[in-house]
């Protein structure tokens, strides 16, 4: 099965999305944190877990990664289901990114939060 420009363009896109998300979701101080009210409500520790847990995340799948970027992810915390996902934005914060594949017009946004606040 051959693959087609346009699909080879998407992979390389994906792909460039998919490492820039990975090193900002390892270093979130490379853009902003947003943790929701029931994350700030947890103990220090268990916040600390929590983040932890996001920054190593590693549980891509077809099922939660279906374009294959790394924007988003599901865990599991003391019985407590949590969700993270990546944004983007332009550089001053105000409107989507034109293109999340270029770092110098797009800023990230990581949100962490309780499933059930989804």
């Amino acid at each position: 099965m051959t693959t087609s420009p346009h699909q080879q363009e998407a992979a390389v896109r994906a792909a460039a999305i998919r490492g820039l998300n990975d090193i900002f979701r390892r270093n979130p101080t490379a853009g902003r944190v947003v943790i929701t009210a029931g994350v700030d409500a947890l103990p220090q520790s268990e916040k600390l877990a929590l983040l932890a847990a996001v920054v190593g995340f590693n549980a891509f799948d077809s099922g939660n990664d279906p374009l294959n970027e790394h924007d988003f992810g599901a865990i599991e915390q003391d019985d407590v289901s949590y969700f993270w996902k990546i944004d983007y934005y332009d550089p001053d914060y105000d409107m989507g990114s034109a293109d999340p594949a270029d770092p110098h017009v797009t800023r990230r946004v990581l949100t962490v939060m309780r499933a059930d606040e989804y």
